[in-house]
């Protein structure tokens, strides 16, 4: 994908740029636009809630939740999800639930999903890139 493309951020790409992953960061600066999926963050929240530092990782976050354009679910989303799980079914190459959201936010807002997870190529229509 060349530089200046518009980009929704997975679970895996978030905890890199946290991470400070200098790969990330560098293409976040080239980015025309980049989201995070409300879902991704719930991610990150129940993954926080169960480490040792709850309440720090918890903040950073909150920091970046604050920071980013966070893109909800609404009823069109529902509409693709349920398009893409019907579909995944179909094909019987079954994809993890929130990834499903995410796919069906990336599609709805026609973004290029940057992700780590290559179960991602089997939703039709679905552009992704890793960011390494």
């Amino acid at each position: 994908m060349p530089p200046g493309g518009r980009y929704l951020l997975d679970s895996n790409i978030l905890i890199a740029l946290i991470a400070g992953e200098a790969a990330v960061a560098g293409e976040m600066t080239i980015a025309a636009a980049v989201f995070v999926p409300a879902i991704a963050l719930g991610e990150l929240y129940y993954g926080a809630r169960k480490s040792a530092r709850s309440a720090d990782n918890s903040q950073v976050i909150d920091r970046l939740s604050t920071s980013s354009a966070v893109l909800p679910c609404g009823p069109e989303t529902a509409r693709r999800y349920g398009e893409i799980k019907a579909q995944l079914r179909a094909s019987g190459t079954p994809i993890p639930e929130n990834d499903i959201w995410i796919a069906a936010l990336a599609l709805e807002h026609s973004l290029t999903l940057v992700t780590r997870d290559s179960h991602f190529a089997v939703v039709s229509g679905l552009s992704t890139v890793p960011w390494r």
